[in-house]
């Protein structure tokens, strides 16, 4: 292993511009003659607008315009679309609801925008925003999904507020399995409504260039190609051709910056109105009313068990709440991304899910984190716990007893395991969790007064976002390849273009190690370039964990591209046969001989186009590539979560957490260490401290910080991380992706451990200490002091 190649903990290169703050963000570009905007939202959660009164508005001081959703359906703006089809049991197609960027005649959730004011600065938009008069007549909000079926009618294409009722799996071999069952757990559960909260809250500038009747958009996006796809072919801003999106530095997504929002197409819009580059920057305020939330399930599950542990069976009956309107993604995350998980890391014979997707008068729900993943590794993880306490079981040999061990195992829920050790993972962790010493550390904890305990998450997650194929026809509206293109200049430098999308993955980094390690150069002389249409061949971003596993594959077809043609240019060099050049450590040599060339030798020669005169050799050393996985990949692992819980206020501190993952090739172990711990920060946070909470009235009253808990350093003990190694046998390399485990883990351990601490099974999530201490009283069971 090279200082600088695959398996190197290289330091991150892009880290310097970071860290002395020369990262170029979107809210750190001004364009000439740039005005400002800001969004007139509407307050109440389920509304008709009667009329929109602009005069006062428009005669403020600075204000170039103020628009209005009728203004941008007069211009034939279409509407923002779900671009994954689901169909219901029936074969009904879903119901999606028309989204215009500025609402028309009715706004279905608090923030839906209903006018755009544009000025020459912030201040002056605010102002006039404050003059813009809306007269609305309220109408009866739905809040909970539970009662979205019986509510007031959001949308006249959803009756009872359905999206769909879609199902996956044998229902008659199920329940002719669960009638076998010596034992049932059931649970009904509840998976958190999250605010995703980046560090970098969405920015959007749109410009229109009347010179050549074309727009850019300068946005915070994880996946600008799609953006401009949906916004030319879809809502029909301009031609494919003629617009231009540009996503620089993102100081986060976690799948909240995936989607197209209604502030993007609304700012190019203006700006073509309006002859001036249009910019709107999002508050904190205003994110939490207007980015997407993430999770939002209901479920009842059940877990059939044969006499000797074996599991029978699963079902699960789930409602997943998809807010006002269908976001981009929206219809996947409940269904193909969840339901087709729901095997976890064990082998079940049967299984059966029923989803049934609402509207509700709450800001759109889609990917975040995990997405559809985190909610299905809770929903087995907690069944399988609970079932192995109410079996008098061991946890860990319950879920030994029932691993998949053989490979490859196909679930009954479509998804093929290709590769993996659980057990191996298992095993290790509860090494170094020291799981042998428990009991005592328990006895230690109970002397001062605290509940101790444990528990485990053996989550497994498809990932790597793609095939093409097969995510075709289960309804995806595109194909989930990646695209690359290597450029090698004569003095032999690299240029990687990419379309994925970093924004806190460390791409710049990573990609270039594949690159060092395959071409024997310095990761000096790589350079990694994405987040511009204009620059970068269409490409499908980032997301999913999909970088490693889908974009770094791309890079390894055009670097095979690439060596091959510069063997060529070498064979001429070199008096040789092509076929006797052997490329090694950055060097060209005729095998058996001491003749050799190096590698900037070899790429200066292929651009001497006179060299090649009569050959059938093109000049230049240029290739590209794109990469269709034939499968998804599965990383797996062990968490494991050891927590304190004070029995007199209920509050919980984790002391210890360990985590064992197999993400096959690991590319640079210190970037995954980092994601992992990431992961693990957010999943902490919503099994115990955040939660979006809305009033009956469709209110969001965790609208801040001061309201909405987010985690903390404190909130944390250092990490023991591990890693077992199965290589993923789909792509080149051997990669799985590791940027969602730590979220998709992680609220099932903590749960797992709380509710082994305290006795009890009635703790939702978050884990509030006000719900553990509830639950602790409802239980009527508090261990004594000391045993």
């Amino acid at each position: 292993m090279s200082a600088t190649g695959i398996g190197a903990a290289v330091r991150r290169k892009e880290d310097q511009r970071f860290i002395t703050g020369k990262g170029q963000y979107t809210d750190d570009i001004s364009r000439p003659g740039e005005t400002r905007a800001l969004f007139v939202r509407s307050p109440h959660a389920h509304a008709k607008i009667k009329k929109i009164d602009t005069a006062a508005a428009q005669k403020m001081p600075g204000v170039v315009a103020v628009l209005t959703g009728e203004q941008l359906a007069a211009d034939k703006i279409g509407h923002l679309i779900c671009g994954w089809m689901i169909h219901s049991k029936d074969g009904s197609p879903m119901k999606m609801a028309p989204h215009p960027a500025i609402a028309s005649g009715k706004v279905c959730y608090v923030g839906d925008p209903v006018a755009l004011v544009v000025a020459e600065t912030l201040a002056q938009a605010k102002d006039a925003a404050e003059k813009v008069a809306v007269d609305y007549e309220p109408l009866a909000a739905v809040v909970d999904p539970a009662k979205a079926k019986a509510g007031a009618q959001i949308h006249e294409v959803a009756p009872g507020n359905t999206i769909y009722e879609w199902h996956l799996g044998d229902a008659k071999a199920v329940d002719a399995a669960f009638r076998s069952a010596r034992h049932v757990t059931k649970l009904d559960i509840v998976n958190n409504r999250l605010v995703p909260n980046a560090m970098e809250p969405r920015v959007a500038i749109g410009e229109y260039d009347a010179g050549n009747d074309s727009l850019t958009l300068w946005n915070t996006s994880q996946n600008p190609h799609v953006a401009r796809l949906v916004i030319s072919a879809f809502i029909g801003m301009a031609p494919e051709h003629k617009l231009r999106v540009i996503a620089p530095d993102v100081g986060g997504g976690f799948g909240s910056k995936i989607f197209i929002y209604p502030e993007e197409v609304a700012c190019l819009w203006a700006s073509k109105r309006t002859g001036r580059p249009v910019k709107w920057t999002s508050d904190r305020s205003e994110a939490f009313l207007a980015d997407a939330h993430g999770r939002d399930h209901l479920t009842h599950a059940e877990m059939a068990f044969g006499p000797d542990g074996k599991i029978l069976a699963l079902r699960a009956k789930t409602i997943a709440n998809l807010g006002a309107y269908m976001s981009t993604f929206s219809s996947s995350v409940p269904t193909y991304l969840y339901a087709t998980l729901l095997s976890g890391q064990y082998d079940i014979a049967h299984i059966y899910c029923e989803v049934d997707a609402v509207y509700t008068n709450t800001v759109p729900v889609d990917a975040y984190r995990g997405a559809g993943r985190p909610e299905a590794t809770f929903v087995v993880e907690r069944l399988i716990e609970v079932g192995a306490r109410e079996q008098g079981m061991d946890p860990a040999e319950l879920r030994r007893k029932n691993f998949v061990k053989s490979f490859p195992h196909q679930t009954p829920v479509i998804m093929t395991y290709d590769a993996g050790d659980y057990n191996a993972s298992l095993k290790k962790a509860m090494e170094i969790a020291d799981v042998k010493g428990f009991a005592k550390r328990r006895r230690d904890a109970a002397r001062n007064g605290k509940l101790r305990g444990l528990g485990y998450s053996t989550y497994i997650e498809a990932c790597g976002i793609a095939p093409s194929q097969a995510v075709g026809s289960l309804g995806a509206g595109v194909g989930l390849w990646e695209s690359a293109e290597v450029r090698v200049n004569p003095t032999g430098s690299v240029e990687i273009l990419t379309g994925c999308h970093a924004h806190g993955q460390g791409h710049e980094t990573t990609f270039a190690q594949v690159v060092a390690d395959r071409l024997g150069i310095p990761i000096e002389n790589i350079s990694v370039v994405h987040g511009d249409t204009d620059k970068v061949q269409f490409g499908m971003g980032t997301y999913g964990s999909r970088s490693g596993a889908v974009g770094i594959s791309a890079i390894v077809k055009a670097l095979d591209k690439v060596e091959a043609k510069a063997k060529k240019v070498a064979a001429h060099m070199l008096e040789a046969a092509e076929r006797d050049i052997v490329f090694k450590d950055g060097k060209f040599t005729v095998a058996g001989t001491d003749k050799a060339a190096a590698w900037g030798d070899v790429a200066l020669n292929a651009y001497i186009a006179h060299k090649f005169s009569g050959q059938e050799l093109e000049p230049g050393l240029k290739e590209g590539a794109f990469y269709d996985p034939t499968n998804f990949t599965f990383p797996a692992g062990c968490h494991i979560c050891e927590v304190d819980v004070d029995q007199e206020t209920g509050e919980t501190r984790i002391v210890n957490w360990t985590a064992v993952d197999d993400f096959g090739t690991v590319i640079n172990p210190m970037i995954v260490e980092g994601q992992v711990h990431g992961g693990i920060a957010q999943g902490v946070g919503q099994a115990l401290l955040e939660g979006a909470v809305y009033d009956k009235d469709g209110q969001l009253v965790s609208g801040s910080f001061m309201d909405y808990a987010m985690p903390r350093a404190e909130n944390f003990p250092p990490f023991n991380v591990g890693t077992t190694v199965t290589k993923c046998p789909s792509n080149p390399l051997g990669i799985k992706g590791c940027g969602e485990a730590g979220a998709i883990a992680a609220p099932a351990a903590v749960i797992n451990a709380i509710t082994d601490a305290i006795g009890s099974e009635e703790v939702t999530m978050p884990a509030t200490a006000q719900t553990v201490w509830r639950a602790l009283q409802k239980a009527n069971r508090l261990r004594p002091a000391a045993e």
